[in-house]
């Protein structure tokens, strides 16, 4: 997610380049636990989805081989630098702010509305989640699924090590960077509640938590990239400390983690 006039706030710029490293490893990570969401929903031929907060093409390239031809897919973002060349006579690219801006609903609305670690960094998330569900038709179904980093705090669950300390103490750094700008860090858990108290029907929700990954050593490099200069100017780490870091993650001795995505899904009744 990225901003109109870019939004100070957003620790993870889409403008760097460490972006579409990012975008490329959560793909890798997570796509399958949303295409499995997604096909159990039953979206295919003809529908209409909405991909809010797209970031990279993955998610909106992935609903339009679904929906095919006769279908359309609009991927919307603050910041459509990594999806502006995927749009076609299938898939719409649009800037826009899922919480500021009115709902881009077609005649009809939506068939599915899905944002993914999106609504966590949004500070108005009631007024986004409120624009989402209206723009979803009768029956149409709303797939939510957002990070929970205080379900599981540790990058390195098992600290059994100094090079895992380290990790874990610059992790609790990050996640220091993210609260002061308010990520709600245990949001994921409140999907399924938020959906109900949403007037949505049918509601079920699950959790996917990758601990080894080749993708997570990717995406955490990139991360820690994206934020060391924020970590040394809030003295939260030096750069030693973040260049010892660094080795540790290229040498592949840590078993490196994500925070637990919860993925919760509803009907519009």
């Amino acid at each position: 997610m990225a901003d109109h006039e870019y939004d100070s706030n957003y620790l993870l710029d889409n403008r760097q380049s460490e972006a579409g490293t990012r975008f490329g490893a959560l793909a890798e990570l997570f796509d399958p636990v949303t295409f499995r969401h997604v096909d159990r929903l039953g979206v295919g031929a003809g529908m209409r989805c909405w991909e809010v907060g797209a970031g990279g093409p993955s998610l909106p390239l992935g609903l339009a081989e679904r929906v095919g031809p006769t279908g359309s897919v609009l991927a919307t973002d603050i910041d459509v630098s990594w999806t502006r060349d995927v749009a076609d006579g299938v898939i719409e690219v649009r800037t826009h702010d899922v919480a500021a801006d009115p709902p881009p609903a077609p005649p009809g609305g939506f068939d599915l509305v899905h944002a993914r670690l999106v609504l966590v960094h949004i500070a108005d998330r009631a007024e986004a989640l409120r624009r989402m569900v209206q723009a979803l038709k009768p029956g149409g179904w709303l797939l939510l699924e957002d990070a929970d980093p205080m379900l599981v705090p540790q990058l390195c669950p098992d600290e059994s090590g100094p090079g895992q300390r380290l990790a874990n103490r610059l992790r609790s750094a990050f996640r220091t960077l993210m609260a002061e700008r308010g990520a709600d860090l245990a949001y994921g858990r409140t999907l399924p509640r938020t959906l109900r108290e949403a007037g949505l029907t049918g509601v079920q929700a699950d959790a996917y938590f990758p601990i080894t990954s080749p993708a997570c050593a990717v995406l955490e490099d990139a991360t820690v990239r994206q934020v060391r200069h924020h970590l040394v100017d809030r003295g939260l780490a030096t750069d030693e400390e973040i260049d010892h870091h660094l080795a540790n993650v290229a040498a592949g001795g840590l078993d490196l983690g994500t925070a637990p995505m919860v993925s919760a899904w509803g009907q519009r009744p």
